[in-house]
């Protein structure tokens, strides 16, 4: 790794004869590898992972398996013999550490391979029809459960035949979901779980009756399910389907056995909104999970809890900790959790004591990942800020931090490193409000500024690494770029992130006016005079939002994915809960609701020159709303350019895609913003 980035991350002086580096590029950032799902051995000695590799030219990321051996000071990362050309991907140590398991496709479809840990030939585990999803291995090292699209009446794999019908090509629905995120719902066909002898034999579905996609679509993984510890039971987490399904943030947890014995058995079903995120404890006395409180919410806060798999116990754990889980795992002598959670602008690794509920810190800046329990009581993660892509960390029982891997080195060197400022404000309601500046080393005088606001809109733009809004690549043509975790941020309380609810407006508006103004007062950089603003999701709400309401702050606007029409909205999004419970019901019960922040009610005030850009697979907010937008700017005559991507849901992730992205926003931003002064 560069010496700039290398020192930043480690906090080393750095001499004075650094060389002259160089920005970042959309090219650079879309060419970076991407290390993902990783399995430490048993033993503790090894860890694998896949990483993902781009190939510009096919626009796709191809992914392979690497090996880190962990007794060896200064060991080098060595990739894994896998099929040549083909992706492999999710691997997993087996319980006695003899076997790498993962998915490949060099069959044809995605199916499960194993490759012995000391090293030799690949071999196929498994030869199913249809493409399997992921893949979670019994703790007893006999059996595994594994996942993929099959009809819901599928009880074994293989599945038998299906009559085609004759006729048309038009797909009918008597219900909800009839699409989903990115994707047209194919009736009768869910994502099912399966629990197969490794020794050979069928296939058997665990969920029995239940209709239902486990993992849940379109996020869940291995992370909602789990072995018991002597691998007879299986956990699982489903959300029943039926009418109300689009409404629905009801996801159980439910037992089975493991051999088909006997039907699933709901463990939270006293619970009406999420339960996730099983985790057995190494004793297997335990099964701690996540679970919200209220239905309908999907952003309220994930809060422990431990169940008695003896007794049927239920006690939360921490209750008084004002933090949403982001995953769970469990230390290696069972004492404790190690858990991730938002907190302010970073995303750190806790250890929280299963005795009392203590909670300790154990990482600090940065966006902690992938958390791996290691025999010492410690733990192997990926850690990831704003201006480094995430790499492998051994963090020790007491929270000291060792880096292990250096995977971008080469990619890297030469790269300009940014520097990254925090602040706070007074925001709406005299609230504290957190934010950050974003800006070119050693920049003092003015520079043209870019206001960036995320998602969610529960969310942050945290000390974290993006592949798709990446602030240290939003810096790099020269810019001071600005963000405010406004009302309704994550990672600062229950109590503010839900105080955008039916205000979406309201005080997260007052708290970007407020925002900017401090930053600009904070930082010589910031130039609230020469500035553009750009939002994606919410973020794209508010950018609509602030072209009727607040017209004469910025130069241009870029808008992604925004909701330009409630009402529209209210009636096109897949997703109802969401927009339900933002809005406090149906518009049908509750126009005034969205009325009072509908962004197509100001269009006559629209002046700002707006780009705007959406994915044509987007189903949470459908690609309508952009051209609805983009059609508004036109009819007023404001300066105005649409860019549609048929290929891209809600996010854009094709490697050339990103490019052509940035590349528009750029030149977007360069066609308004004044040159640095």
């Amino acid at each position: 790794m560069n010496r700039i980035m290398l020192a930043a991350l480690c906090g080393l002086a750095l001499p004075s004869t650094v060389a002259t580096a160089r920005p970042m590029t959309a090219t650079d950032l879309a060419s970076l590898s991407r290390i993902g799902t990783a399995s430490l051995a048993p033993d503790g000695r090894r860890l694998v992972w896949q990483q993902r590799e781009t190939d510009l030219a096919a626009n796709k990321g191809v992914t392979s398996l690497w090996s880190l051996d962990l007794t060896a000071k200064g060991a080098a990362p060595a990739r894994l013999a896998t099929a040549a050309g083909k992706n492999a991907h999710d691997p997993a140590f087996s319980a006695d550490g003899a076997w790498i398991y993962y998915l490949t496709d060099a069959s044809g479809s995605d199916q499960l391979w194993r490759v012995a840990a000391a090293g030799g030939a690949p071999e196929q585990v498994t030869h199913h029809a249809v493409a399997l999803s992921g893949f979670l291995l019994s703790p007893k090292g006999d059996r595994v459960a594994i996942w993929a699209d099959t009809a819901t009446d599928c009880a074994a794999l293989p599945c038998p035949a299906t009559a085609k019908a004759d006729g048309g090509s038009g797909r009918t629905y008597d219900q909800l979901f009839v699409r989903h995120w990115d994707t047209w719902a194919t009736p009768g066909v869910r994502q099912r779980v399966y629990v197969q002898p490794l020794s050979g034999g069928p296939a058997k579905a665990v969920a029995g009756p239940l209709i239902g996609d486990s993992p849940s679509k379109p996020y869940g993984g291995a992370e909602e399910l789990a072995w018991s510890a002597d691998g007879q039971t299986l956990f699982f987490t489903l959300r029943e389907a039926g009418r109300i399904e689009p409404l629905s943030t009801n996801l159980d947890i439910f037992a089975a056995p493991a051999d088909g014995s006997g039907g699933p058995v709901n463990l939270t079903g006293t619970n009406k909104a999420m339960d996730s995120f099983p985790a057995v404890s190494p004793d297997g006395q335990w099964l701690a999970y996540a679970a919200m409180a209220r239905p309908t919410y999907e952003a309220d806060r994930l809060a422990l809890h431990l169940r008695n798999l003896t007794t049927g116990e239920v006690r939360a754990l921490a209750p008084d900790w004002d933090r949403s889980v982001d995953s769970i795992a469990w230390a290696a002598d069972g004492k404790s959790l190690l858990v991730t959670a938002g907190d302010h602008l970073d995303s750190p690794l806790f250890r929280v004591s299963v005795a009392d509920g203590k909670v300790t810190r154990l990482t600090q800046r940065g966006h902690a990942a992938g958390v791996l329990p290691t025999p010492d009581g410690g733990a192997i993660v990926t850690l990831d800020t704003m201006t480094a892509p995430a790499d492998f960390y051994r963090v020790s029982a007491k929270g000291q931090a060792t880096r292990l891997t250096d995977v971008n080195a080469a990619k890297l060197a030469g790269v300009d490193l940014p520097t990254v400022q925090r602040f706070t404000f007074p925001g709406a309601n005299g609230d504290t409000v957190s934010g950050w500046l974003v800006a070119p080393a050693g920049a003092a005088a003015k520079l043209p500024t870019v206001m960036l606001v995320h998602g969610g809109p529960q969310g942050s733009f945290s000390d974290s690494w993006s592949y798709r809004w990446n602030p240290m690549l939003f810096s790099a043509p020269g810019y001071a770029v600005v963000s405010v975790d406004f009302h309704g941020s994550t990672g600062y309380g229950q109590s503010f992130t839900d105080s955008i609810n039916r205000d979406w407006g309201g005080k997260p508006l007052e708290d970007l006016k407020l925002g900017l103004a401090a930053a600009a007062a904070k930082f010589p950089a910031v130039d609230p005079a020469n500035a553009c603003a750009a939002g994606g999701s919410y973020g794209g709400y508010m950018m609509n939002w602030i072209a009727g309401t607040w017209p004469d702050q910025f130069k241009c606007l870029v808008v992604h994915a925004g909701v330009f029409d409630a009402r529209a909205m209210a009636y096109e999004t897949e997703e109802l809960w969401f927009d339900e419970w933002e809005h406090g019901g149906p518009y049908f019960e509750q126009a005034a609701a969205y009325e009072q922040w509908n962004p197509v009610n100001h269009v006559t005030a629209w002046k700002t020159p707006m780009l705007v850009i959406h994915g044509e697979k987007d189903f949470r907010i459908p690609y309508t709303q952009g051209i609805a937008a983009f059609t508004a700017a036109q009819r007023r005559a404001v300066p105005s350019r649409l860019v549609v991507f048929p290929d891209e849901n809600h996010w854009i992730l094709k490697p050339k895609n990103s490019i052509q992205w940035y590349g528009e926003t750029f030149d977007w931003f360069g066609k308004w913003l004044k040159p640095a002064r």
